[in-house]
Formats: C-alpha cells, structure tokens, sequence
C-alpha cells in the first residue's frame, strides 16, 4: 500500500498579500470610507464668520448631512451650507470652475493649508432659507422680510441693519420672486452677511449648489445639540 504525504507547503492562492498591502490597505480603506461617509452622508464644518450670530457663533463646529434633499427639497427656515458664490455666480465664478477633486482636497483637515491649493471658488458658506421657488418676495432696508405680502417672523435674527432718519441703509433691498430651482437664503445676522442680497449676479441659490443641511452643533460641548430650524 501506498501512502501519499500531505505537502504542507502554501499554494499561490494561500500566500500571504504583499507586504504593501498588509500596512497600507487598512489606511487606504478607512481613507476611503472616511472620503464616501463625507461626500455622500455627512460631515462637519465650523464656522468662519458671524453671518449666522446670535444663534451660531464664530468656531462652532456643527455636522452637516447630505441625504434629506436627496429626498426632498429644501424648506424654509433651514440652515443650509453651500457651494460659494465664487462656484456658480455669473458675475464671480473663475471661467474654469475647480475641480470636484481639488475642492475635496482644499477641504480635508491641513490639506487646506498647503499654499496654492485653495480658492474661492471651493469654499463653503452657509445661510438659512428664507423663500422658495415661486414665492413673492421683499427685503426692506432694515433686512426684514416679507413673504407673500406677510412679514415673515424670524426670532432667530436680533442684529437688523441700521437706517438713518432718511430711511437709507448700507444693506440692499429685494422685490422679486423666487425662480424655480433656486431658493432664497440670507444671514442671521442682518447687518454683517454676504448673501442674496449683495451677490452681484443674483440674488438667489440654485438648489444644486446646496451641500447638506446644517444639524447638529457638536462644539463647545456647552452649546452641543440640534440646530433649531
């Protein structure tokens, strides 16, 4: 009888990856993972300025989701986070607009920082929804709004533009309506945005340059909790 011994030495299909792949594929996975959770479901942002005051100060990081208006779209009183006007104004944008790739790398943490990377056209704003399509709409010079003939209550703003006994202001004025596609969006803080009102090539914001919904204000822990609409 003839007894056959077991060849115990690995085949090519039981050998070990390449070395490459043992130490940088679980980077490169979580890289990518981190990259699709940011593009398609949710990221976070902080905020730069004080367009948003009283209700968002300067520094806060808050978490923007990205899948209600895949489903929907957006709704007033919203606090949304968007494509710069440098990305979409007529009157602004740059003739090449940046990549989708550069713009995803001006936007990762230091990658930012490297000089010659950034541009305006890659930044991010953010501003709360005031109209939608096919409302009637009117911004007096104090920056109060009237929506279809009403004057819209919004207790989220206490910093109105100052008027002088002329009834003259530094912020622009609005009469018009809303097109299709587009909403109207404008800063808490009245006195001190850079929004509708002032953007050289229209005053309104195509849905398709809105980036997500503003949430969740994840710090200071002080202040951690739901962005109230």
């Amino acid at each position: 009888m003839v007894v056959e011994q077991q060849d115990d030495r690995p085949t090519p299909d039981s050998r070990r990856p390449h070395p490459f792949w043992d130490f940088w594929g679980p980077i490169l996975f979580t890289f990518a993972l981190y990259l699709g959770i940011r593009h398609y479901i949710v990221e976070a942002r902080y905020i730069p300025s004080g367009s948003m005051l009283p209700g968002l100060q300067i520094q806060d990081r808050l978490l923007v989701e990205k899948m209600t208006y895949r489903f929907r779209r957006p709704e007033r009183g919203e606090i949304v986070v968007f494509h710069s006007p440098y990305a979409f104004d007529p009157a602004l944008r740059a003739p090449n607009r940046p990549s989708g790739l550069r713009c995803a790398l001006v936007n990762l943490p230091l990658l930012g920082l490297i000089p010659g990377i950034g541009t305006p056209g890659c930044d991010a704003y953010i501003k709360r929804v005031v109209a939608t399509e096919g409302d009637e709409i009117s911004v007096n010079p104090r920056g109060q709004v009237r929506l279809n003939g009403r004057l819209l209550d919004e207790p989220y703003v206490d910093q109105f533009c100052r008027v002088n006994q002329q009834g003259m202001s530094p912020c622009r004025t609005l009469n018009t309506t809303v097109p299709a596609g587009s909403v109207l969006v404008l800063g808490d803080n009245r006195r001190n945005s850079w929004d509708g009102r002032f953007w050289p090539g229209g005053a309104f914001l195509p849905e398709k340059e809105i980036i997500g919904r503003a949430v969740w204000r994840f710090w200071p822990l002080n202040r951690l909790g739901v962005l109230n609409d």
